[in-house]
């Protein structure tokens, strides 16, 4: 395929795995940056706060933006990003979390 076939949009997946170290440290950041939010109506921002404030996952996600892992990557536009973060059960010695198998099949 030639650079005439191909298309310019790339998808980068990454997978992150997180210990909560303070969850009232997170939690914290999280409602000042949902506070200082202010494009968000105010249904909204009472919304946000109480998911927050009951999950640290929610905490994470109102935190982590991907458009910070890219935009100081000269070259690249960020099309579009959707992010999720949830609760795990994480064992890092469990053949599950082994993030080096993709590296085994070879080259694509």
């Amino acid at each position: 395929m030639n650079a005439t076939n191909t298309s310019r949009f790339v998808r980068l997946q990454v997978e992150l795995v997180l210990e909560i170290s303070d969850a009232q440290e997170l939690t914290d950041a999280a409602l000042a940056h949902v506070t200082e939010d202010a494009h968000a109506a105010d249904v909204e921002r009472t919304h946000a706060e109480a998911a927050v404030r009951e999950d640290v996952a929610e905490a994470l996600a109102h935190l982590v933006d991907p458009f910070d892992l890219i935009s100081e990557v000269p070259g690249v536009e960020l099309a579009q990003a959707s992010w999720s973060s949830e609760r795990i059960d994480y064992n890092p010695d469990a053949v599950e979390w082994d993030l080096d198998e993709d590296d085994e099949e070879g080259p694509a």
